[in-house]
C-alpha cells in the first residue's frame, strides 16, 4: 500500500512539475510572418519604344493571425511601378473575419474585391508575368475607369461562404457578395455611394469551378465637363458621379498540377482611359470588354509546367481599340518556396499605328516565399 501510495505521490509530482515549466500561451503565438519577392527582367520591342530592364516587380510582407472566432491579416506591399502619387510602399490588406460558420464567413476592411477568379489568385501561384489584361483594367488594379492602381482591392465588408454538401462532404457552391467604398485602397469614400459586387459558382466536380459576378457602383468627384468662359478664357470644371456596371463568366480547371482557366468580363460607364486620372475621355466611349484563356500543365510533376495563354482587351468594345496577345512559356520550381517563370509573349496592339501594330516581350522572373 505504502508502494502504491509512493508511486501515485511522484507521478503527481512528475505532472506538477512538468506544467509548471509549460511556457504559457501569449497573444503573439497565434500570428505568423510571411512574405514573399518577384524580381524581373523584361524586354520589349516594341518599335521607337524599345526597352529592356531588370526589375524589383513586388514584395509583400504579411501578418496572419487569429482571435476566438476571428482571423486577421494585415499586408504591406513594396513595387517600383509606381503610379500617378502612388507611394512605393503601401498598405494592401487589413481585415479581420470571422470565421466561426464555414457557411456564413463575414469579412470586414481591406481586401480583394468578390470579383472574378483571377482576381485574387497569389501573383506567384497566378503563374504568369502579370494577370491578363482584362483584370488588369476591369477589376480594379489599373483601372479604366481612372481609379488608382488597387491590386482589385477595396474597403468594405463582405459575406461568403461555402454551402450544399455531397455524400462525401464536399461542398457544392459558393456564395460572396460585398458592399464597398468603390474608390480602392487606402481611400474614403468620395460620393457616399457604395459599390455591390457579387459572385456566386457551382464546383460539381473537383477541381471545377463555373461561375459568374456582377458589380454596380460609381465613382465619385469625377471631371464630366469642362468649358471655357470665351470672355475670360477661364475654365469651368464640372465634377459629378459616374456609375459603373460590370459583370463576369469564368470556368476553371483546377486539379494535380493541370489548371485551365477562362473569363469574359463586360463593362459599362465612362472611364478615363488614365490611372489616377479624374477627367473623363468620352472618346473612348462607355464599354469595354476583354477575355483570356490558359492552360498551365505539369511536364516534370512538382518540378517543370508548360504553359499558354491567349488574351483579349478592348478598351472601347470595338476591334480597333483591341490589344491582342498570344503567350507561351516554361515554370520551373527549384522547391515549393523558389521558382523560375519564363515567358514569351506576341502582342498586337491596334491602338498603335498600322505598320506598328506589332511587338514581342519577353520575361523571366525569380519568385521566392518565406
Amino acid at each position: 500500500m505504502k508502494k502504491r501510495f509512493l508511486t501515485t505521490c511522484l507521478l503527481a509530482l512528475a505532472v506538477l512539475s512538468m506544467s509548471a515549466q509549460e511556457k504559457p500561451k501569449q497573444w503573439y503565438d497565434n500570428i505568423k510572418f510571411s512574405g514573399y519577392g518577384m524580381l524581373q527582367y523584361q524586354g520589349v520591342d516594341k518599335e521607337g519604344a524599345h526597352t529592356n530592364s531588370f526589375n524589383l516587380r513586388l514584395a509583400r510582407f504579411i501578418l496572419d493571425g487569429k482571435i476566438g472566432d476571428f482571423d486577421w491579416r494585415a499586408q504591406i506591399q513594396g513595387t517600383n511601378a509606381k503610379g500617378p502619387a502612388e507611394p512605393t510602399v503601401q498598405l494592401v490588406d487589413l481585415y479581420a473575419e470571422w470565421r466561426k460558420f464555414p457557411e456564413a464567413k463575414i469579412r470586414v476592411g481591406q481586401f480583394k474585391r468578390a470579383f472574378t477568379f483571377e482576381n485574387p489568385t497569389h501573383p506567384i501561384t497566378q503563374g504568369w508575368r502579370g494577370y491578363a489584361d482584362v483584370i488588369n483594367r476591369l477589376s480594379g488594379f489599373g483601372d479604366r475607369a481612372g481609379e488608382k492602381s488597387s491590386g482589385g482591392r477595396d474597403i468594405g465588408v463582405q459575406l461568403a461562404g461555402d454551402i450544399l454538401p455531397n455524400a462525401s462532404g464536399r461542398k457544392l457552391l459558393h456564395y460572396q457578395v460585398g458592399v464597398y467604398n468603390g474608390e480602392g485602397v487606402n481611400r474614403s469614400d468620395k460620393n457616399n455611394q457604395k459599390d455591390i459586387i457579387g459572385g456566386i459558382w457551382v464546383m460539381p466536380i473537383k477541381g471545377v469551378r463555373i461561375g459568374a459576378f456582377g458589380w454596380h457602383g460609381s465613382h465619385g468627384d469625377m471631371v464630366i465637363a469642362q468649358d471655357v468662359d470665351k470672355a475670360t478664357g477661364a475654365v469651368k470644371t464640372t465634377t459629378g458621379n459616374v456609375p459603373l456596371n460590370r459583370y463576369c463568366l469564368s470556368a476553371e480547371y483546377d486539379k494535380d498540377e493541370y489548371t485551365f482557366r477562362t473569363e469574359y468580363i463586360h463593362s459599362q460607364g465612362w472611364g478615363t482611359g488614365v490611372i489616377g486620372s479624374n477627367v473623363i475621355n468620352y472618346a473612348l466611349g462607355d464599354k469595354a470588354d476583354g477575355w483570356y484563356v490558359f492552360g498551365i500543365v505539369p511536364l516534370i510533376k512538382s518540378k517543370l509546367h508548360a504553359k499558354a495563354r491567349y488574351q483579349t482587351y478592348r478598351i472601347s468594345k470595338e476591334w480597333g481599340s483591341s490589344v491582342n496577345q498570344v503567350e507561351c512559356g516554361l515554370n520551373y520550381f527549384f522547391t515549393k518556396n523558389l521558382e523560375l517563370h519564363l515567358e514569351y509573349s506576341h502582342v498586337n496592339d491596334r491602338n498603335l499605328a498600322a505598320d506598328k501594330h506589332n511587338y514581342n516581350l519577353i520575361d523571366a522572373e525569380l519568385d521566392f516565399r518565406f
